[in-house]
């Protein structure tokens, strides 16, 4: 049985572009590719039937229907580039000042992560089927060296601080850490098994990222794996602070931050600080409002009190603004009736013990601890957060408003482990691991500011774009590019993914 390519002339003048299926002299079927009616249509169908017998693997010979097989003169398509989508991307890191590292293997590394995130010896494949010149693995390896060597994340953030603060005063700052895991059991002096949200064993990293109130990414900091969250955060912000002589900056960050320690330092450092209040003390902060107002609140509602933190000299009284969710009563409503259902399911047991809330141990006995729920149940709904800004300057509302804001670095988080896939690292020593983020963080601002100009997520704009193939179509000595035809949505989307600046 073979299959091959023929072409065929039209009644109408056209040239229509078989697949011919055949066992010995019968044909057993017959797809038809398209019709041609010049030269560059014919090689765009030759190429779109070779691609289909073969996968894009092996190429047809050109011109099967001549007897004995020899191949017609005319045009040949030598290469499918993306370039539409290459050349956007590229627009938006010239857009992002990145074109200062005059490094074009550290542009691929960036731009072909993007596209598809995998290895960086892998990322050759990736750059070679989009049509970009690629460079050899020893080339990618000295690139790795040169990005600590010649403080390439430091060029990076200076360039992403300049964009997202233009006229050089940037109003909050989000904070937040991640880990991202090595498949590898042992450790070493910077990977360390510690906490993970998603109950690893394996030894890991932390990653500090600082974001604008969009979630654009600033400044991304290495720790070691087993390092405290409240440890992290204090160096970053004195880095950034250094590094763009920002004196006055509001600092939003998640209830993991929240130490005494750490609020005393950033007002020390002339910072301000909205950060999540952790929910155990809520019950505390509102005793005087449950006792003469109850625990009744409307949606949206905010309760303004204080706590103090903090001892002897370093005493300080903070505002602590609670804010009432129906939303999130009911959220907060399910997860204790989970809670309880472990409770009684270990004092039926039919559960061992764990660390489960609301177990009461009683000698011997075990039973559901319904004073506790019943505190868990006055403040369902209400979240907390601790700040040095007074109402004159901001209210409540605005609090509040502030610090949901957190989601963005959140979001960006989510598409460095999703979309740009930074883990599990794969490299070894910490000059390494630091490149590696460094491309990861050169990426993240790529992508963010793509979903930004465009509206749309950076998973779409790469399946929209990278089927777009253009065609080189060589004839005899001379060589031509034909675009690829552009429906009118993605001829908008790609105007505004190439519309640069704010």
């Amino acid at each position: 049985m073979g299959t091959f390519v023929r072409r065929v002339r039209t009644k109408s003048g056209a040239t229509a572009v078989q697949i011919v299926h055949k066992r010995g002299r019968c044909i057993l079927s017959m797809d038809h590719v398209g019709s041609a009616h010049d030269e560059v249509e014919l090689a765009l169908l030759m190429q779109v039937a070779q691609e289909r017998i073969h996968a894009a693997q092996l190429l047809l010979p050109l011109g099967e229907d001549r007897p004995g097989g020899r191949p017609v003169a005319g045009p040949v398509v030598t290469a499918t580039p993306s370039l539409l989508l290459w050349e956007s991307l590229e627009r938006v890191y010239a857009d992002l000042g990145f074109d200062a590292i005059k490094d074009r293997t550290f542009k691929q590394l960036v731009l072909g992560r993007i596209v598809e995130p995998t290895s960086k010896v892998d990322t050759i494949r990736v750059l070679g089927e989009l049509g970009v010149r690629a460079p050899g693995q020893a080339t990618v390896y000295r690139c790795l060296a040169r990005a600590v060597e010649r403080g390439y994340r430091e060029q990076v953030g200076a360039a992403c601080y300049a964009h997202a603060a233009p006229s050089g005063h940037l109003g909050a700052v989000l904070y937040d850490l991640t880990t991202l895991h090595f498949e590898t059991p042992k450790e070493d002096s910077l990977r360390k098994v510690g906490m993970s949200k998603e109950r690893r064993v394996d030894p890991q990293v932390t990653v500090g990222l600082l974001c604008d109130a969009g979630g654009f990414p600033l400044a991304v900091h290495l720790f070691e794996g087993n390092k405290a969250e409240t440890k992290t955060l204090i160096p970053v912000l004195r880095a950034f602070q250094a590094a763009h002589d920002v004196t006055e900056l509001v600092v939003v960050a998640d209830a993991g931050m929240l130490s005494a320690a750490n609020l005393l330092a950033l007002e020390d450092a002339g910072l301000s600080f909205i950060v999540g209040s952790r929910a155990a003390k809520t019950p505390y902060d509102l005793a005087d409002h449950f006792r003469t107002r109850g625990n009744a609140f409307t949606e949206g509602q905010s309760i303004e009190t204080t706590r103090d933190m903090g001892t002897g000299k370093e005493k300080r009284t903070r505002r602590v603004v609670y804010q009432y969710s129906f939303k999130r009563g009911k959220n907060d409503d399910r997860a204790i009736n989970a809670m309880i259902k472990k409770a009684e399911d270990v004092a039926a047991g039919k559960r061992p013990l764990k660390r489960d809330r609301f177990v009461r141990i009683d000698g011997a006995t075990k039973g559901v601890d319904w004073d506790l729920v019943e505190r868990a149940r006055s403040t369902t709904g209400l979240k907390g957060y601790v700040t040095n800004i007074s109402l004159e300057q901001m209210d409540g509302g605005a609090v509040v408003d502030a610090y949901q804001d957190l989601y963005q670095v959140e979001r960006s988080f989510r598409m460095v482990k999703s979309d740009l896939k930074a883990r599990p690292v794969f490299h070894r020593v910490r000059d390494s691991i630091e490149a590696h983020l460094t491309i990861v963080f050169a990426a993240l601002a790529i992508s963010r500011e793509a979903e930004r100009r465009t509206g749309v997520s950076i998973k779409k704009i790469l399946k929209t774009l990278r089927p777009l193939r253009s065609a080189v179509i060589t004839t005899g000595d001379s060589t031509t590019t034909a675009a690829p035809a552009i429906p009118p949505e993605t001829a908008e989307l790609l105007e505004a993914l190439t519309r640069g600046g704010h």
